[in-house]
């Protein structure tokens, strides 16, 4: 029995991680702060083992993650909860993956954790989530056969976006750390600007077809596309609707469809990948429900591969980069539809 560890199992994403990693045979250990949720959570599942540990107790996290085979870090802020999770993950000798969403918390790992885990052999996967990881996926799979490209375009056409409280969380942590400016991977580099975000009509395929969007509404795909391909411009766009959901402070939780056996909320989304080097443009779009949900069988799956080695590198890597995009993909068909124009 694989035991995997889950810190801040009892959270919205976090749950749906519990019950993938059910589902695909792994015995979930739960973690986190809460002793009081993780405790509920434990018992609501049958009885697997709960054991709290705060992000800033090394003891209590080594603890915690004691006997697991990797680790799965849920817990937002990021800011706060990666690097010590990804430091108990190193000293338990085992593989750590997040779902962050937050740009500069997975800069930050890339940036604070490359070399060490490089030179320990371990696998550290950063937003291998809705955001980041399948943007990645895609882009790598769009590429083909090719090293580099002059462009990405990663168009988000979500119907709507009501977030979870540690999706506003974390929010909130990354525009303090910005000073409130907003940010965008352009000539090579991330760059922090005080203009508005344009706003303008995206193709997206049907049957969404064209629709609003915010032009450079960035999100972890720009660190972790560029952090393996050679790509100087890596844009990222979210449909108007859904970007006044997540700035309204009045737009809901996300609540479980009744008709849904696995929890998901009705929300869908269309995922667009446009690749353009010279005159060539190269297309992926992947579309699925629950952008919260889908999050769970990404990362688990990433989880199973590693402890089976279907891995290609170690250290500090993105989902893009570690796995084989095309083949990662096919794997979802239960959860995304998926197709890929080279």
């Amino acid at each position: 029995m694989r035991e995997v560890a889950v810190f801040g199992a009892y959270g919205h994403t976090g749950r749906f991680v519990v019950a993938e990693l059910l589902a695909r045979g792994f015995v979930p250990v739960l973690t986190g702060r809460n002793a009081e949720r993780l405790k509920d959570l434990a018992v609501a599942e049958g009885g697997l083992e709960a054991r709290p540990a705060a992000a800033d107790d090394p003891a209590a996290l080594d603890r915690a993650l004691a006997g697991t085979a990797a680790v799965v870090n849920c817990a937002g802020p990021f800011a706060d909860t990666a690097g010590p999770v990804i430091e108990a993950a190193l000293r338990a000798g085992i593989p750590y993956l997040d779902v962050a969403a937050e740009i500069e918390a997975n800069a930050d790992t890339f940036a604070h954790f490359a070399e060490r885990a490089r030179e320990a052999g371990a696998v550290v996967v950063p937003a291998m989530a809705f955001y980041g990881g399948l943007g990645d996926l895609l882009v790598t799979a769009a590429l083909g056969d090719w090293t580099s490209a002059d462009e990405v375009h990663i168009a988000y056409g979500l119907d709507s976006w009501h977030p979870t409280a540690g999706t506003r969380e974390a929010g909130a942590v990354s525009r303090r750390r910005r000073e409130g400016r907003r940010v965008r991977y352009a000539d090579g580099r991330l760059e922090y600007r005080d203009d508005a975000a344009p706003v303008l009509t995206w193709p997206f395929p049907e049957p969404m077809g064209p629709r609003e969007v915010i032009g450079e509404f960035s999100m972890a795909d720009i660190v972790t596309v560029p952090s393996h391909l050679s790509v100087p411009d890596v844009r990222t766009y979210m449909t108007v609707r859904a970007a006044q959901d997540i700035a309204s402070p009045d737009t809901p939780t996300p609540v479980a469809s009744p008709s849904d056996e696995r929890g998901r909320s009705d929300q869908t989304f269309l995922v667009d990948v446009v690749v353009r080097r010279g005159g060539d443009e190269r297309r992926a779009v992947a579309r699925g429900r629950d952008i919260y949900a889908v999050t769970a069988p990404l990362v688990v799956e990433a989880v199973d591969r590693v402890l089976t080695g279907r891995i290609r590198t170690t250290g500090v890597v993105s989902a893009g980069e570690v796995f084989d995009a095309a083949d990662f993909l096919g794997a979802l068909s239960e959860h995304l539809s998926v197709e890929v124009a080279v």
